[in-house]
């Protein structure tokens, strides 16, 4: 019997020893389309949130001294605004430490209002709609430019650069879709007030035949054509506006200015046909942070970035370095971190402003040539 007595309070120890020794567990969410017409781009999205969490874990990554495990919770929105709602609330049940996601506009609205009951902050690392941001939940940061600038950007360039006089515009009916068009036009208008905008048409996200809208803008004549929308949209209209024998310029935000979207619009997308404008982008001294992200990337997923994977990896970098900063992975004490933070990351320069959209957002400009996507200019 003594010799069992000694043993208790000697395995009771141990088992405190190594629950004080054990990690800590930081579960981030991860939401994006990774099924239905943008899987490829949700996917793109994903793979950024993985390296970012292999490179944090793979380096000890610590938290007031002591080293932690990040774990991802990865979750599908399908670009669906009622799945997304669903998704964000089984995140906050799982009592995520912090959300990145998600990439849609239509999704990240609504799922914002959950995260912000909770307290959990999220970041977006592709959403654009001013909405997101002017709701004013103190839980809500995103990493690119908005669409005020974003479309308004584009519609000055379409003026300014491309001398076009007379615009058609079509939307895909989403909040993003709708909201950078409209954008577009105001910046368009801003610039030239006597440009004239000859026909607005919308379609749907899913869509696949344009033929009876694009008929009716033929009949117009315009010198460009603003699509609103994402890359599996544009591409087929792109097709049927060659089959209609349409030569206006396109152009388009950054839902549809991606590596796929030649592969998508076939022999469709000749040099210099389409402009588009990523919702973010580096000087040239940043430059080559950039490339080194991308060429691993490349190695890693045998793939090329398509469009916000860079954003994404800033994103969990970003609330990585604020929790260090706070010394808490807990949301409420590291949020007020986040919305002060100064973090240098692979697209540049991250800093919220009071409504937790980047400052200083950049936008790069695009064209096609070769059937390859090429940089044209950063505009601050």
């Amino acid at each position: 019997m003594l010799f069992k007595t000694k043993l208790i309070p000697f395995a009771i120890a141990l088992a405190f020893a190594g629950s004080a020794n054990a990690q800590e567990v930081i579960k981030i969410g991860h939401v994006a389309p990774v099924s239905g017409a943008s899987s490829h781009l949700g996917k793109d999205n994903e793979n950024g949130a993985k390296m970012a969490v292999e490179d944090l874990n793979a380096k000890g990554f610590k938290i007031n001294g002591k080293p932690v495990k990040f774990v991802l919770v990865l979750e599908d929105d399908a670009a669906d605004p009622k799945q997304g709602t669903a998704v964000a609330q089984k995140l906050v049940d799982a009592k995520v430490n912090g959300v990145i996601g998600h990439l849609n506009s239509g999704t990240t609205v609504p799922a914002s209002k959950i995260y912000f009951d909770a307290g959990i902050p999220q970041i977006s690392p592709a959403a654009t709609t001013p909405q997101y941001t002017k709701q004013r939940f103190n839980t809500a940061f995103r990493v690119v430019a908005n669409d005020n600038k974003l479309g308004g950007t584009l519609g000055a360039y379409a003026v300014q650069k491309l001398a076009a006089k007379k615009i058609a515009v079509i939307d895909d009916r989403t909040a993003y879709g709708q909201g950078v068009a409209e954008e577009f036009v105001k910046g368009a208008k801003k610039s030239l007030p006597a440009v004239q905008i000859v026909g607005k048409e919308f379609t749907n996200a899913n869509a696949t035949d344009f033929n009876a809208i694009l008929t009716t803008i033929k009949a117009k004549n315009p010198d460009l054509i603003f699509f609103g929308g994402m890359d599996s949209v544009a591409g087929p209209m792109l097709r049927q506006m060659k089959a209609l024998g349409i030569k206006a310029k396109f152009m388009g935000g950054d839902g549809a200015c991606t590596e796929m979207l030649p592969k998508l619009a076939s022999d469709s997308i000749g040099d210099d046909l389409v402009t588009c404008a990523e919702a973010g982008g580096v000087t040239p001294d940043q430059q080559k942070n950039l490339d080194d992200f991308q060429a691993r990337y490349q190695k890693k997923y045998n793939s090329p970035v398509l469009l916000y994977a860079p954003y994404v990896y800033d994103a969990v970098m970003t609330m990585a370095a604020a929790m260090a900063e706070a010394k808490s992975a807990e949301p409420a004490k590291y949020l007020p971190f986040l919305a002060k933070i100064k973090y240098q990351g692979v697209t540049g320069p991250i800093a919220f402003d009071a409504n937790g959209d980047i400052k200083d957002g950049s936008l790069t400009l695009f064209t096609y040539k070769g059937g390859k996507k090429t940089k044209m200019e950063v505009v601050k």
